[in-house]
């Protein structure tokens, strides 16, 4: 790999214990009526109803939309924008899962330029600034709050759909723990697993040559020097703190460092991109309705096997990133780090194989079809892949045999 390397980020990162209560002060410095895209769930909660205090009481004007839904479909953007432009909306504010962040997104965008959402799916067709956005996240995962991505739900389409430009990169991102506290251990355990997949998919990316057009031709511009940087410490972290923070919610140092770490692999993938876990992912979220964040970490230990052979380097890194023996070869290294992934998803109960998550044996072959429509995640891999490849790996995973792909 050469001494490449691109950072895209907010404008300001705020990362920390009680940082939430910045929210209206910092709300007051981009705008003066902000349409805020939270769920049903958390605008019943006394700590949202203290940041929307906040919010009015340093002159912000609020207008809620809590009706966001998980897997975010077409239908509720458009409930959302026409609320939002009723309102004359200047700022965006997403509070909640990614979700509700991905919906501040795309109502920015929509309120700016106009149009439907399918007029920019794909990457950079939004090409000038959206609306600023603020995001809040609750939960610790999808790394929404500092990535160039929204991901939506299509209804003429079988799987999910993403916009992809570094204008929908949130203007501020203000990152509180205290708000992830009241997280149940699955909703830990899916979000933190959804983290060290981005941290390793990032680090694990193909590294693209380094050319002057490289940042203006991809979104996601696969494995450089500064993602790789943000990519470890979240490996780090997580492999230290995730069991505790599913264990045990009210650890608070656990529960730091988790959203700590779903930041920083946010801030890897976001301009690494992600790769085969991911395509395949998305099939099987649409045929079985799982959790996005389970999906993608029930993959992930059978794409290192496949993916192995063409990284063992970076593999081996992996290993060392999560407590492997420093004086072992590259060799059993690279087989440690796919060992400690599989043993550490097993442990905060992530599904062992595709047919724990309801996939079919008859739905295999759709599924490696439909993987290879991702082509953004597919060109990202390390290792080429094609029908087959994917097969091969969806064929391991169905019934939990990494080894055959050793």
């Amino acid at each position: 790999m050469t001494d490449f390397g691109l950072a895209r980020a907010p404008r300001a990162i705020l990362f920390g214990l009680g940082q939430r209560r910045a929210l209206g002060r910092i709300a007051a410095q981009v705008g003066r009526s902000a349409f805020v895209c939270t769920d049903q769930r958390l605008s019943a909660e006394s700590v949202f109803a203290v940041m929307m205090d906040d919010l009015n009481a340093n002159g912000v004007a609020v207008r809620v939309y809590d009706r966001t839904l998980a897997e975010l479909p077409l239908s509720c953007i458009d409930e959302a924008s026409r609320d939002a432009s009723g309102f004359g909306a200047d700022l965006l504010i997403g509070i909640g899962g990614g979700s509700c962040m991905d919906l501040a997104k795309v109502v920015a965008l929509l309120l700016a330029h106009g149009g439907h959402p399918r007029d920019y799916y794909g990457e950079f067709k939004v090409r000038t600034p959206v609306i600023p956005i603020l995001a809040v996240p609750t939960t610790a995962g999808t790394g929404s709050e500092v990535t160039p991505v929204a991901v939506l739900g299509d209804p003429e389409r079988a799987m999910k759909v993403g916009i992809s430009s570094p204008y929908l990169i949130a203007h501020t991102s203000i990152c509180d723990p205290e708000l992830t506290f009241t997280c149940p251990p699955s909703l830990t355990a899916v979000s933190g697993a959804d983290a060290l997949t981005h941290a390793i998919e990032a680090f694990t990316a193909v590294a693209r040559p380094a050319t002057a057009t490289l940042a203006c031709d991809h979104v996601f511009v696969g494995k450089n020097v500064l993602s790789d940087a943000y990519a470890l410490q979240a490996i780090r972290l997580l492999a230290r703190f995730l069991p505790s923070a599913v264990k045990n919610g009210g650890d608070e140092t656990a529960r730091v460092a988790v959203m700590q770490s779903a930041l920083l692999a946010g801030l890897a993938f976001g301009t690494a991109g992600t790769a085969a876990a991911h395509a395949i992912q998305y099939p099987v979220g649409a045929l079985t309705h799982t959790p996005h964040g389970a999906g993608v970490a029930q993959l992930m230990p059978y794409v290192m096997a496949f993916n192995r052979s063409a990284c063992p380097a970076a593999m081996a890194e992996i290993a060392r990133a999560m407590g492997a023996v420093a004086d072992q070869g590259e060799e059993e290294l690279s087989r440690s780090a796919v060992t400690a992934v599989a043993e550490l998803f097993a442990s905060i109960g992530i599904p062992r194989t595709l047919a724990e998550l309801g996939l079919k044996l008859d739905q295999l072959d759709w599924t490696a079809e439909q993987s290879l429509a991702s082509q953004r995640l597919v060109k990202n891999n390390p290792r080429p892949l094609d029908q087959a490849a994917i097969k091969s790996i969806a064929d391991a995973a169905f019934i939990g045999d990494l080894a055959r792909l050793a």
